[in-house]
């Protein structure tokens, strides 16, 4: 059976439950999140947004031409994304330039790893990698200021048209993947799940 990002879903439903659904998100929707803690998640997820954008730029490297728009089209917002951190950086006087904690690292280091994977595993890493936090932060519900707006980042219906346009162009590479290729992309979709569950754990260590 060909897999797909659907299959992939149905199949590890509850390992994609708990990389989207984490007390951290339900504490920001119930504003309960201690500041600390949010800063902690902040200032190591830009570290791993960093590491992100060289991913997307080498999947853009080997994905085919008629992918190109859409990833263009993300690389573009992780421009916007940057800057934003940066932003949030100096509003609440953060300093971005701090170790990445364990978890951060293994994830940084997974991403880097995918270099020289097929297209189809490629594509579907970046894949679950934006549709978990697309899930993660539109899940819960409405959120209180400040958390809101990071829920809006992520969670908005245009960021949502924008993963669904992934998984079709997943989807259109792991149709016509051999058979260990697509077992590939199933290994590197569970290992996003765990890596997105423990990133969100992160946050609780505030050291």
């Amino acid at each position: 059976m060909t897999i797909t990002c659907k299959l992939l879903l149905q199949n590890y439903a509850q390992s994609w439950q708990e990389a989207t659904v984490h007390p951290f998100l339900e504490e920001c929707q119930l504003g309960t999140i201690q500041l600390q803690q949010f800063n902690t998640w902040l200032r190591q997820d830009y570290l791993f947004v960093l590491e992100f954008t060289r991913m997307v730029g080498r999947v853009l490297a080997s994905a085919p031409p008629q992918h190109f728009d859409v990833i263009l089209g993300g690389l573009a917002a992780l421009k916007d994304e940057l800057n934003w951190f940066l932003e949030k950086a100096s509003e609440r006087q953060l300093n971005f330039n701090i170790k990445k904690q364990p978890t951060c690292i293994e994830y940084c280091e997974y991403m880097q790893s995918l270099t020289d994977k097929p297209y189809a595993v490629q594509a579907t890493t970046f894949w679950a990698i934006e549709f978990s936090y697309n899930q993660g932060w539109q899940l819960p519900g409405k959120m209180p200021a400040p958390y809101n707006e990071f829920a809006e980042r992520w969670g908005n219906p245009d960021f949502t048209k924008y993963v669904k346009l992934l998984e079709q162009q997943a989807d259109e590479v792991l149709k016509t993947a051999e058979t260990d290729i697509q077992k590939q992309a199933e290994e590197s979709f569970l290992r996003v799940t765990k890596l997105e569950h423990d990133f969100w754990q992160m946050a609780f260590n505030t050291v």
